[in-house]
């Protein structure tokens, strides 16, 4: 059990996939101090056992600098305020299952409810929430992004959809996967505004175009493939990692061209969580037999640059953002944790 106290570590490798030279990087964890027994209530500052972690995860940061994320097995939202390391938590409804949140411009913390088919709106200044009802056709919003116009894209895995609300009228429109039992999870927004889908359910990542909602598929070459989480650089390039076969990938949309690289711990990393940063290098985390590392990737080198165990172990790091402000990553671990790590 580590403490709840900040844990810190440094640490470079290079890897020999090509010539680069090793960075250091700064990685801190703080214990998220929420667990939940078997019933399903929730305590402060006790000590856990695995079945009792509450799965923080999904993070984002807000305008006043807090860092938002899920309690997906606790049934909350909450948020770590760097300043001055302190948690607040907000209750949910039982069975919400909150999957990711994101904020908005007016620092309003949407979330998916997973567990029970809604997307929530939490305002942090009263407490109020307000819910969105899904149609019958999606189940289980997912993963959330915002576009730029104030509206949500989301997946929603086991519905085999790609869902768009609207955040004024609290319209839902819904597009289906043509790929049956797809299961549309990672989503990312291009420069023209146009989601891009990884569908973990097959060897396929899929694109909307969002005035007429058409999805389109891009077949990845390996049967094998299965994208889980997405990212898109500045020069349009999709990248993806690949959970089963242990890979980064990067789709071309222009030709249609698929490149891959092996993720360092090899074929059972299991990389999941995926972030561009500012300089358009990847970082992701692979977690070979559950010990989680924080990768960077160099596309004009075509190199892995750093890797980074995190303090905790992690089990499993599933989304991470890239804030450009701080030039900070952020994520939520199995672990029980919330972690940042400092990029140069």
């Amino acid at each position: 059990m580590i403490p709840s106290h900040t844990l810190s570590i440094i640490l470079g490798l290079t890897v020999t996939t090509a010539a680069a030279a090793a960075i250091e990087v700064e990685i801190d964890e703080w214990q998220v101090p929420v667990r939940m027994d078997a019933s399903g209530k929730l305590y402060d500052g006790v000590p856990a056992t695995f079945e009792e972690r509450t799965r923080p995860r999904d993070p984002a940061i807000d305008g006043k600098g807090r860092v938002w994320f899920c309690g997906q097995a606790g049934n909350y939202l909450a948020y770590y305020e760097p300043a001055s390391e302190t948690f607040r938590r907000f209750d949910l409804a039982p069975n919400t299952r909150p999957h990711n949140l994101i904020v908005d411009g007016n620092d309003r913390v949407w979330y998916a409810g997973n567990g029970n088919g809604h997307i929530g709106r939490l305002d942090p200044a009263s407490g109020t929430i307000d819910q969105f009802a899904m149609p019958p056709a999606i189940k289980d919003p997912h993963t959330l992004v915002l576009d730029s116009d104030g509206d949500i894209w989301f997946t929603a895995q086991h519905s085999n959809a790609v869902g768009r609300l609207d955040t004024v009228s609290g319209k839902v429109d819904v597009i289906a996967m043509k790929s049956a039992d797809s299961r549309p999870y990672g989503i990312a927004i291009d420069a023209n505004g146009r989601p891009w889908i990884a569908l973990f359910g097959t060897n396929a990542i899929a694109k909307i175009d969002p005035p007429t909602l058409v999805a389109r598929e891009y077949r990845l070459p390996d049967a094998d493939a299965r994208p889980r989480r997405i990212a898109v650089t500045r020069d349009g390039m999709i990248w993806y990692v690949d959970y089963r076969l242990g890979q980064l990938g990067r789709l071309d949309p222009a030709t249609g061209a698929v490149t891959n690289w092996t993720a360092p711990a090899g074929a059972q990393s299991l990389p999941y969580a995926l972030a561009a940063d500012d300089e358009d290098r990847l970082w992701f985390v692979e977690s070979p037999n559950g010990q989680s590392r924080l990768v960077g990737f160099e596309p004009d080198k075509e190199a892995f640059f750093s890797i980074t165990p995190l303090p905790s172990g992690g089990i499993a790091v599933r989304h991470m953002i890239f804030h450009e402000p701080s030039r900070t990553l952020w994520f939520g671990a199995d672990s029980n944790t919330i972690g940042r790590a400092r990029i140069p």
